[in-house]
Order: structure tokens, then C-alpha cells, then sequence
């Protein structure tokens, strides 16, 4: 009995004082208002991994652990802008699920375009090279004109 008392006393000793430190903390938001936070920030960043989601729609772990570093960074202070500029300067531009248009975001922003249009032009060099090379028109001649007319002339008496 008196081993369990003082285990209750060691116990009480160590846990006190984290019990009492955590109720006079005051939190920074709740966990809902939090998680809506990162969700906010994290809807405007690009997952890595993935590329066409965001690392909020992502579950693969790197875009977990960038969230996890946005809810850190919110509980040292940042501010949306400061966690999104320590994003970029850590991932660069292409982190920003819509980067801005400048001289290193060119390809980002006009490199499907430029993709589309070289296709189509190919295209129609292609379809006007094929055009050229068709033979032209001849003319039938006598004796093919007789025999078409006379393989048509067939094929009327097999339809009636």
C-alpha cells in the first residue's frame, strides 16, 4: 500500500505541472478555426508530388509534412503571406498552385499554348505535304469509261 501511495505522489509530482501549465495556456485557435487556416493557406499551394492538386486535396506525404509546417508556422506567429513567401523561397515559384506571370513563370503560363499551336502547325504541314503528293485527276479513258459504265450498268439491274 505504501508503494502505491508513493507511486501516486511521483505521478502527481511529474504530471502536475504539465496539467497546470496547459490549463493556463491559451490557445491560439481552435483546432476546427486552425485546420479551416491550413486548409486556406494550403488550397493556394501546389503539391509537389502530385502537381495537379493542391496539398491541401493531397494525401501524399510530402504535401502532409507542408501542412504540418504551415500549422507550425501559424502557431510561431506567421502570417499567410510570410508562410506562402517562406514556401517559395524554399520550392520556388512553381509551389504556387497559381504562379505569378514573369520571366521565370513563361513556360508555366504559356508553354501548353505554345505546345498547342506547334501541334497544329504540324498538323496542317502534314495534311497540306499529303494533299501535294495525292496524283492528280486523270481522266479515264475510253476503255475504262465503258467499263465503269458497264459495271454500274450491272449493279442498277442487281438493285431492281
Amino acid at each position: 500500500m505504501r508503494k502505491l501511495v508513493l507511486l501516486a505522489l511521483m505521478a502527481l509530482s511529474v504530471l502536475g505541472p504539465l496539467v497546470a501549465v496547459r490549463a493556463h495556456a491559451e490557445p491560439l485557435a481552435t483546432e476546427s478555426e486552425l485546420e479551416k487556416h491550413v486548409t486556406a493557406i494550403a488550397q493556394n499551394l501546389r503539391c509537389l508530388v502530385c502537381q495537379n492538386q493542391t496539398i491541401a486535396d493531397s494525401n501524399a506525404a510530402l504535401a502532409i509534412d507542408l501542412k504540418n509546417q504551415i500549422r507550425e508556422k501559424l502557431g510561431q506567429g506567421m502570417s499567410d503571406d510570410q508562410i506562402v513567401d517562406y514556401m517559395v523561397e524554399r520550392y520556388g515559384d512553381f509551389v504556387l498552385y497559381r504562379p505569378p506571370v514573369k520571366a521565370t513563370t513563361l513556360a508555366l503560363w504559356f508553354g501548353p499554348a505554345a505546345i498547342l499551336l506547334l501541334g497544329l502547325f504540324m498538323l496542317f504541314r502534314y495534311l497540306a505535304r499529303r494533299r501535294q503528293e495525292q496524283p492528280a485527276d486523270v481522266p479515264l479513258s475510253e476503255a475504262e469509261r465503258e467499263r465503269a459504265k458497264a459495271l454500274l450498268g450491272m449493279a442498277d439491274e442487281e438493285s431492281r
